[in-house]
């Protein structure tokens, strides 16, 4: 974990969920994030004793177990505030409600791993009078109300609103929550204008306009890939073994649930959009298209 000035009183740390720093004053600072676990939070902790600085606050980006897993740590170390955008303060408040939602009800044990669950953190709502540090944008689509944060450095964090071409090659299904406001989000990044932009899960950038277009390609790949499974009716779980087999993943608990959901999010767009339906067969469900286009 190497902490790496970006402005002048804007600073990430290094970190496989990079973590954001802004300087307030000579000691006090704000967390963008805090890293998937309790030994990141301690990590956090140990850099910034080193430089005598003080966490006053740590603002979320999202509730996702990754961003949020050293909060409870930190917070009680600290007595800091923490912030989280309107449904994201509820999952960081009862973080059960993230394997929850992946899981579509209660969790068996398997799923409550660090990658899903996270503790507990005393997270309050953020709004227009919280703090005044920094713009906030919206960036929804891979969470509920996933945010942005701008400093006054003209740095932004934009948290999973964008994956690396690395993880995109490796995985080509990342999670998304809602894949029309996913796009929307890309458009939105597309008229960003700031001196240098750091994702959670990339190197920063100056420039954000290949990596929008590598992850929108995807994203209209996969689109096109379950629509075109629907061409005969077929079962949510055959589109989810085809998925699994055309791309190379390896099937776990995790991936399952993780892909799984974010399948279930495309089929959602193809359906909102007109393009499939579904019916009901021998008490089994089945999706299929609607219309021999493209999407």
């Amino acid at each position: 974990m190497e902490l790496i000035q970006v402005g002048k009183n804007t600073y990430y740390l290094d970190n496989p969920t990079n973590i954001g720093i802004y300087l307030v004053n000579d000691k006090d600072v704000y967390l963008i994030d805090s890293g998937n676990s309790k030994d990141t939070g301690k990590k956090i902790l140990k850099i910034l004793n080193e430089h005598n600085w003080n966490v006053v606050g740590i603002i979320n980006t999202h509730s996702h177990a990754d961003h949020i897993g050293g909060n409870n740590v930190i917070q009680n170390r600290t007595n800091c505030k923490i912030f989280n955008n309107n449904i994201e303060n509820s999952f960081t408040n009862n973080p059960i409600l993230e394997p929850s939602l992946i899981y579509g009800g209660y969790p068996f044990k398997d799923l409550l791993n660090r990658t899903l669950l996270a503790k507990e953190s005393n997270s309050t709502l953020l709004n227009n009078s919280s703090i005044n540090l920094f713009d906030v944008i919206e960036l929804k689509g891979h969470s509920y109300n996933m945010i942005g944060l701008k400093t006054k450095d003209n740095i932004y964090f934009l948290g999973d609103s964008l994956f690396s071409e690395e993880t995109i090659n490796k995985y080509h299904i990342f999670y998304i929550y809602n894949v029309k406001e996913f796009l929307n989000t890309l458009d939105k990044l597309n008229n960003l204008d700031g001196d240098l932009y750091v994702l959670s899960h990339c190197k920063p950038t100056k420039d954000l306009k290949e990596l929008i277009k590598i992850n929108k390609d995807k994203v209209v790949e996969i689109i096109n890939k379950i629509y075109n499974l629907c061409s005969n009716k077929i079962t949510f779980e055959d589109i989810l073994q085809k998925i699994f087999i055309d791309y190379n993943i390896n099937m776990n608990e995790n991936q399952y649930f993780l892909i799984g959901s974010t399948i279930k999010a495309y089929l959602t767009y193809l359906y909102d959009e007109g393009k499939i339906s579904y019916t009901f067969l021998e008490n089994k469900m089945y999706w299929y298209q609607l219309n021999d286009i493209k999407c």
